[in-house]
């Protein structure tokens, strides 16, 4: 396999540009790189949940996965006017995480309650790359709005969330931690 990435350092970006797959220069702070750069932090995000030591086989791989389908996520981003057949993520990668979500949740008692971020630490990080890809979605919508984005794209990014969110509660389950429910009005005991 040929050396894609032979040089790091290009200085190419010196002046506020950056390149797309297509050849195309684009300010760094376009809709489109804010959407790929966004996507590239939920990736990330889910890096450091993936090196949690104790994360349950199943959620890893589910995880493994999905940190796959986001790269292939960004390569389309990168290629503007991409045709429908060279689109990497697909109806089938929707459906995969609603079958995946459904997996989970089947193991969770009824939500009856809202449910701050927190519990153990893999839950934790996992509420946080929740929050990081209901921003991922915000800013696809945002890029929509001046250019063609693909359906499945947006759809793929809107059931990650929820599945991010049941896999919050799944980790903390597994981990023998419930999850922490929102009181209303709380106030701090003096």
């Amino acid at each position: 396999m040929a050396h894609r990435l032979a040089k790091i350092i290009t200085r190419t970006g010196d002046k506020g540009q950056t390149g797309l797959g297509n050849g195309e220069r684009v300010a760094k702070n376009s809709p489109r790189i804010h959407a790929i750069g966004e996507v590239d932090e939920l990736n990330s995000a889910l890096g450091l949940l993936l090196a949690e030591p104790d994360l349950p086989a199943d959620a890893r791989v589910t995880l493994t996965d999905i940190q796959h389908q986001l790269f292939n996520l960004g390569g389309e981003l990168s290629f503007p006017a991409l045709p429908d057949a060279r689109r990497l993520i697909r109806a089938a990668h929707v459906e995969a995480l609603e079958n995946d979500a459904a997996r989970f949740d089947a193991e969770l008692p009824p939500l009856k309650d809202f449910i701050l971020p927190g519990g153990c630490r893999a839950a934790a990080l996992a509420h946080l790359a929740r929050a990081i890809c209901r921003r991922v979605e915000r800013s696809l919508l945002a890029l929509a709005e001046t250019a063609a984005l693909p359906e499945d794209a947006r759809r793929y990014i809107n059931r990650l969330s929820d599945l991010l969110f049941i896999l919050a509660r799944f980790l903390n389950r597994a981990a023998g931690k419930d999850d922490v429910l929102w009181v209303i009005g709380a106030q701090k005991e003096s």
